[in-house]
């Protein structure tokens, strides 16, 4: 038994031994057929067949065009081109055209295929050239020759110092054979990259890989990638920008880079470094150099003290051994991070071994040391060096360089270095303690602005030479200066991401490392660095920028003593793709569909490119191809202008394949990729075919719109509606996600989850059942683009209505497409569409209800940009109000037309706006009639407080009428007007004659009850004529009067206090009139309480009438003398904000806000129709600080109509005040404005407490 397992065992592992030893026999006689198929001459010739024919161009003047055909046939077709029947030869214009042939696209064992190019550069406007091309039979053998397709490319990429990054591009090789395969090269600026600690390479299975290890910012720069075959070169390039890491300390600078070695010696070497950009920090002010053995992690220091330039000369290294070194930048606010390290050095003498030659002496070896021929065995001490020079000077050191002596010895040298200041005498040696084995040496501590000399002496173990030749006089200063400004600064557009900035270079460029360039967004005053990596030419294109912002740039240069200063800022430019790179062929349609087969044609659907390419589409190309056939044989030779097409005369149960290819001015573009096999059979099931052009839109968070087209074949009955699928990605149940079919051919799918992938499909459904479905879409990732806006509305200055959309990343060649439930408009009629820029607006032209719907707007060239907007029955009533609001704009009124009756009986006519401008206008009309500015109607305009008023001097009963003012203020008019007629004219009338005879100045009387002491009364004529002193409060004060039957000023007649006889002045002035003499006492104080007398003189007796001001007659209060306007000052009343009449459109917030006033505070009531009314969620009232008074009515109704009244009163009395309010329904027009009720306030008497008099009067003779 176990014999036998044993030798089952063996038979099995000698079966897998054949099996794979075939295997590899069968992949080794394959190669050498496909090799043997390039080389090897088919017995049977083929005359060329053209495939693919020429097809006609329109392109820009000075762009390039490529003109491309197809042709068969072996051995392998000789093409000629021809221009206007001339033949084209590149070599007479190299610059002009370009002609080459790609072969092996279609291989067969009996024919070649060739796919021909020319391209053609600075195309001369308005030339129509022809161009031609004849293939005749050749029998030369071509040689094998390999395409190269790049197909996923790595693109402008962005990393930080410290990250790791890979640089991938994936290609199609054609043929794809191991044993010839090109050879990838990949290039930073035009310098090989080979693999190294820092980088990668990888080439293999169609993909070319660049890795870096640890991003530094040495690796910045223009990386390109070359495929390079025996064919030719085919390569790709995109830039790599690399970030500074956040710096160890806040404010400290970026690292240095680009750390190298020079002059490499036994004890010496110098280390250069550029600078970094410091745009967002402190200067930097130095450097420390750091060093460390190879092998080691011990870094040492190397100056105490930050170095100023960029360059700096490392002593005291022990020979033979290697070094790597490290800088570090140092500011204001700390040092650096340290940079790369640089690539090790050794300390070696570069001499030693271009001297040193071998011989061999009697069977052993001896070295012998030869220079110039010369030999050096038996020299014993060395001779002085020569040529000793300042190889470098700066400000901080000068660096000695000098030729070993010669001859030398063949002792190890070591050198010494003396200094002196010229005028002196002395010599100071400068290396006393360590010894210098190195040809040069940087002397340091040389006092500034002196001049020095140096000598330099050879030294061997067996003693020291002579001086070496005295150096000329060498002062240290710096030899390098800080570079002047770069000049003009321009900047242009490239892409929509990207500006191409170019300047002038500054006077002085020499030993220049390159430039830094910096931008700003208009307007923040914050610059942040484009490169971190100086860049040596003076143009470069500034990458990372947002689509549709405008910036500024700025340049510096900088060399190994630092920047130049900034220069002159560019013009401001918005981030947007030029015209010129904007203008290509269009991409690749994709999405090819079978919609129909009769039999004999099949109907095909595909969908549009997603880049036109800058110019509209033109049309479209086809070929197809019969399964297992391998060339293509093109459909139309005209432009089909539709994204379907019907392919007649093809056989019935055949298996066809498609591609499809776009064109537009430019050219054609690439075709898309081949559909899959359709079988030509005819279609006769119930059901509907399927939908096609799934077109994915307004993806945000969680949901998206996705469209269709109606499926061509309807199956046996009309379609009825549409399901929408969908699942994520890598999964594999489907989701409906409408559950009753929709009849519309669009869908908004919600509550998917952010950050998700799904794919979609649709199924139309007829009285049969569902039918096919669609092509599966792409994957869609369900995430808000960032910024992403949508459609607002409004009104324009005219009135008129629109929806607007901005879209930053819209390009020249961008198209706004506007459609009504998702279907382009086009009715001119109804709509108009106004593009400028990045934004577009679609007018309404005469809006109705049957504008409401939903709308939406895509934007072409872009990524999927786009959004909708629904027009519901709210939002169109609003827009509709706002529009009616300005194309009849009104003057909105504080207070409509009113009128008051002044202290001398003037009517003050009187409205107020809520403001004027200084161009408006105005006109008073009564009766029809217009009156003008005179001294009976004086008219006044206050602007400023929008007050508008007129004064009638008199009014009498001629002015019985209706009063109307019109307000013009530019497109805005208003007018108001009131009605005096009747009873409201008789009752204006008689107060203004009421207070013309009875308040005359604003007086109010109060008669008061006299308590009369001491009185003797005489009973003659005089003594009855004269009435009781009685007291009159006025303005001024107190009056004391006493009535006649007449009185003149020629009557002798005496007034006194307290028997004192008084003088008339301004305190107390003497007067009368017809009936009335009167004493009237200004301003009354304490001082002026007592007894009054007034007397008159007969011709033989006198008479008085005597008063008592004193605590037993009347006591004076302190408002007694002024107690009108103390009263009228202090009494409840309504200082302003309430209109007459308020016309209002239903279901809007009415809200009446006015300011009372009295002292003490007043009650403040509100009445509907003379009724008090209870406060609820409707009538809401309010009275803040016991002055803003407020009823808010929400939600008005035509109930709500009526008089409401406002009731303020304290103890001195106060005023009603009515408000008409009129209520409208919604859709009415609105009334035009009515005269309203009066707008004068109703007084209300004073209470007895606030008119309350005491006192008391006395008469005697």
């Amino acid at each position: 038994i176990r014999f036998a397992s044993e030798l089952s065992a063996l038979e099995k592992e000698i079966h897998t031994a054949r099996h794979r030893a075939r295997e590899h026999l069968d992949k080794l006689v394959e190669e050498n057929m496909a090799l043997e198929r390039h080389a090897i001459e088919e017995s049977i010739s083929r005359a060329p067949e053209i495939l693919v024919r020429l097809r006609s161009h329109t392109v820009w003047e000075k762009m390039s065009v490529s003109l491309c055909f197809t042709v068969q046939g072996f051995p392998t077709p000789v093409v000629q081109w021809y221009k206007n029947e001339e033949l084209i030869t590149p070599a007479s214009v190299p610059a002009k055209y370009r002609i080459e042939s790609k072969y092996g696209h279609s291989i067969s064992c009996s024919d070649w295929t060739v796919i021909c190019l020319c391209q053609v550069q600075f195309i001369i406007l308005k030339n129509i050239l022809i161009f031609s091309c004849i293939v005749p039979l050749s029998y030369d053998v071509c040689f094998t020759h390999i395409d190269v397709q790049f197909l996923e490319k790595f693109g402008v990429t962005f990393g930080t110092e410290g990250e790791t990054l890979t640089l991938k591009c994936s290609m199609l090789i054609t043929p794809d054979l191991k044993r010839l395969r090109p050879r990838a090269e990949w290039y930073r600026d035009d310098v090989l990259i080979k693999d190294s600690k820092w980088t990668k390479l990888y080439f293999g299975e169609g993909q070319a890989a660049l890795s870096f290890t640890h991003l530094n910012k040495d690796d910045e720069g223009l990386y390109t990638l070359r495929m390079v075959t025996k064919g030719g070169v085919s390569e790709y390039s995109a830039y790599l920008f690399v970030r500074d890491a956040d710096a160890l300390i806040a404010g400290a600078p970026g690292a240095p880079m680009d750390v190298k070695c020079h002059d490499a010696n036994r004890d010496y070497v110098i280390v250069t470094w550029k600078p970094p950009n410091t745009t967002t920090e402190s200067p930097v002010i130095g450097y420390f150099v750091d060093k460390c053995e190879v092998g080691l992690e011990n870094w040492i220091q190397c100056n105490d003290a930050p170095v100023k330039i960029c360059k700096y000369p490392v002593t005291g290294l022990h020979e033979g051994r290697s070094y790597i070194f490290r800088v570090r930048a140092v500011n204001s606010a700390g040092i650096s991070r340290p940079s790369r390290v640089s690539e090790p050095v050794a300390a070696l003498d570069p001499i030693d071994l271009e001297r040193t030659q071998s011989s061999a002496w009697a069977g052993h070896m001896k070295f012998l040391h030869f220079y110039n021929g010369t030999l050096d065995e038996f020299l014993w001490i060395p001779g002085p060096p020569t040529n000793v020079h300042a190889s470098e000077i700066s400000k901080t050191y000068v660096v000695l360089s000098w030729d070993p002596p010669v001859p030398r010895g063949r002792e190890p040298l070591t050198y010494f270095i003396e200094k002196s200041m010229v005028g002196s005498e002395g010599w100071q040696r400068v290396n006393a303690q360590v010894a210098v084995k190195s040809p040069r040496y940087a002397v340091f501590d040389l006092a500034e602005g002196k001049s020095y000399v140096f000598r330099v002496l050879s030294s061997n173990k067996h003693g020291i030479s002579d001086p070496s030749e005295i150096t000329k006089p060498i002062q240290p200063q710096d030899t390098v200066v800080v570079p002047s400004a770069p000049g003009r600064v321009v900047a242009t557009r490239n892409t929509k991401t990207s500006v191409v900035v170019q300047w002038d270079k500054p006077k002085h460029e020499e030993d220049l490392y390159g430039y830094y360039i910096d931008y700003s967004v208009v307007g923040s005053n914050h610059w942040e660095p484009s490169n971190h990596k100086p860049i040596k030419y003076n143009r470069f294109v500034v990458h990372g920028l947002e689509t549709g912002e405008q910036y500024i740039f700025r340049v510096k240069a900088v060399n190994a003593v630092g920047f130049s200063e900034n220069s002159q800022e560019s013009e401001a430019i918005t981030v947007q793709a030029d015209a010129y790179f904007l203008i290509a062929c269009p991409s690749y349609p994709h999405g090819i569909t079978l919609l129909n087969c009769d039999g004999h044609s099949m109907t095909l659907g595909w969908k549009a490119p997603k880049y036109s390419g800058g110019s509209p589409i033109l049309g479209y190309y086809m070929d197809k191809r019969e399964a297992n056939h391998q060339n293509w044989h093109e459909v139309n030779s005209s432009l089909i202008t539709r994204t379907i097409y019907t392919v007649e005369d093809l056989t019935e149960d055949a298996f066809y394949e498609f591609k499809v290819a776009a064109a537009n001015l430019v050219g054609i573009g690439q075709h898309s990729d081949p559909s899959e096999h359709f079988k030509c059979k005819a279609w006769t099931m119930p059901e509907p075919g399927p939908a096609y052009d799934l077109t994915i839109c307004e993806v945000r968070n969680t949901s998206l719109v996705l469209l269709w087209k109606a499926p061509v074949y309807e199956g046996k009955s009309p379609i009825t509606g549409y399901l929408v699928d969908y699942k994520e990605v890598d999964t594999e149940d489907w989701i409906t996600a409408n559950e009753k079919p929709t009849s519309k051919r669009y869908f908004k799918v919600t509550d998917l989850h952010e950050g998700h992938t799904y794919v979609f499909k649709v199924r139309a459904v007829n009285d049969a059942g569902v039918g096919k479905s669609s092509e599966i879409s792409e994957p869609v990732l369900v995430e808000a683009r960032p910024g992403t806006k949508e459609i607002f509305s409004g009104v324009d200055d005219e009135g008129n209505i629109y929806l607007a959309f901005e879209c930053k990343e819209a390009t020249d060649a961008s198209h706004f497409a506007w459609g009504k439930s998702y279907e382009e408009i086009d009715d001119s009629d109804k709509f108009k569409i106004e593009t400028e820029g990045n934004h577009s607006k679609l007018y309404f032209k005469n809006p109705d209800k049957s504008d409401l719907g939903t709308y939406s707007v895509s934007v072409s060239d872009t990524d999927g940009v786009s959004s909708s907007f629904v027009m519901d029955d709210e939002e169109f009533e609003r827009l509709m109000a706002l529009s009616n609001e300005i194309k009849n704009p009104t003057i909105p009124l504080k207070s409509e037309l009113a009128y008051e009756v002044l202290e001398k009986g003037e009517v003050r006519f009187w409205i107020q706006a809520e403001s004027l401008s200084p161009d408006s206008t105005f006109r008073f009309v009564i009766n029809d009639k217009e009156v003008e500015n005179s001294d009976r109607h004086k008219i006044n305009c206050d602007r400023s407080n929008g007050i508008i008023e007129m004064v009638m001097d008199r009014f009498t009963i001629d002015n019985e009428g209706t009063y109307t003012v019109q307000i013009q203020d530019g497109k805005a008019k208003n007018q108001s007007s009131l009605v005096l007629i009747g009873d409201a004219f008789k009752t204006v009338l008689a107060e203004s004659e009421l207070q013309r005879k009875e308040f005359l100045r604003k007086q109010v009387f109060f008669v008061l009850t006299v308590q009369v002491v001491h009185l003797t009364v005489s009973y003659s004529f005089h003594s009855a004529s004269a009435s009781p002193l009685k007291i009159l409060c006025t303005e001024e004060g107190i009056r004391l009067q006493c009535f006649l039957k007449y009185y003149n000023e020629e009557m002798k007649v005496n007034w006194s206090h307290r028997e004192s006889k008084i003088s008339s002045g301004e305190k107390m002035k003497i007067g009368g009139g017809e009936d009335v003499a009167w004493l009237q006492i200004s301003e009354p104080t304490e001082k002026d309480k007592g007894n009054y007398t007034f007397e008159i003189f007969g011709d033989k007796e006198s008479y008085k009438r005597t008063l008592d001001l004193s605590g037993q007659g009347i006591f004076i209060r302190p408002y007694l003398y002024g107690v009108f306007s103390w009263i009228k000052q202090n009494r409840g009343k309504v200082i302003g904000g309430l209109p007459d009449v308020v016309t209002i459109m239903d279901g809007k917030t009415l809200n009446l806000t006015c300011t009372v006033f009295g002292n003490p505070d007043p009650e403040v009531v509100w009445f509907k129709n003379d009724k008090m009314f209870e406060f609820n969620e409707h009538y809401v009232f309010s009275l803040e600080q016991g002055k803003y008074a407020s009823l808010t009515i929400k939600g008005v109704t035509s109930e709500d109509s009526g008089k409401y009244s406002i009731h303020v009163k304290n103890k001195y009395g106060g005023e009603t005040v009515d408000v008409t309010v009129s209520v409208y329904r919604h859709g009415e027009k609105m009334p035009e404005i009515k005269p309203g009720q009066l707008a004068k306030p109703r007084p209300i008497p004073p209470s007895e407490e606030g008119l309350k008099p005491e006192g008391k009067a006395k008469s005697d003779k």
